[in-house]
């Protein structure tokens, strides 16, 4: 299930949603919010996204639609 990005919790592996012109779409990594925006959660870097929605993140080896 996807909640929308305000709710989204700080500090904890996330699955993010971004809309690009193709339409809406699953990062394949896991980020993390920080005070500031977002972060990659394995390498720290920021990350220049507005994502808008959100799920914990599960561990998966492929990209995934929303839906």
């Amino acid at each position: 299930m996807w909640y929308p990005i305000a709710t989204a919790p700080f500090n904890r592996d996330l699955e993010l949603a971004v809309q690009d012109r193709d339409g809406t779409h699953a990062l394949v990594f896991p980020c993390q919010r920080i005070l500031t925006g977002w972060i990659a959660s394995k390498t720290h870097e920021r990350l220049d996204v507005s994502p808008t929605h959100w799920r914990a993140w599960k561990c998966t080896g492929s990209k995934k639609e929303l839906s």
